[in-house]
């Protein structure tokens, strides 16, 4: 069983995606895309236009997980300017988890913590 923790990294692919791509179409666009190993034990996120469906890509030792949520109600929230030309951004864990449970991020101010190697 496979879980997701802050030793993950996480990336969201800045780009609305066809969710009916699968795993080969999603880790296309890993490789071609944002030129990243779709094998490296990165958790990729990729959003649909409407912003109610999110599927979450990541290799698990001997093969690729895929996860997908849909929203019977709301959307998920733009938290990324896709103007800026940047086709991945790199998200810290608890903020996937508060982006996936709804709450905003927008007007978030995180206080100074130590990071290491930072």
């Amino acid at each position: 069983m496979l879980s997701f923790s802050s030793h993950h990294e996480f990336y969201i692919y800045t780009q609305s995606v066809d969710m009916r791509k699968g795993i080969d179409g999603l880790c296309g666009l890993v490789n071609n895309e944002l030129n990243l190993n779709p094998i490296d034990g990165k958790v990729y996120v990729f959003f649909n236009s409407s912003r109610d469906k999110v599927k979450l890509l990541v290799w698990d030792i001997d093969g690729y997980v895929l996860y997908l949520k849909r929203l019977e109600r709301g959307r998920f929230e733009q938290i990324i300017e896709q103007a800026e030309g940047e086709k991945k951004y790199k998200i810290q864990y608890k903020h996937l988890v508060m982006l996936m449970s709804g709450l905003s991020l927008l007007g978030i101010k995180q206080k100074p913590r130590y990071e290491l190697g930072a």
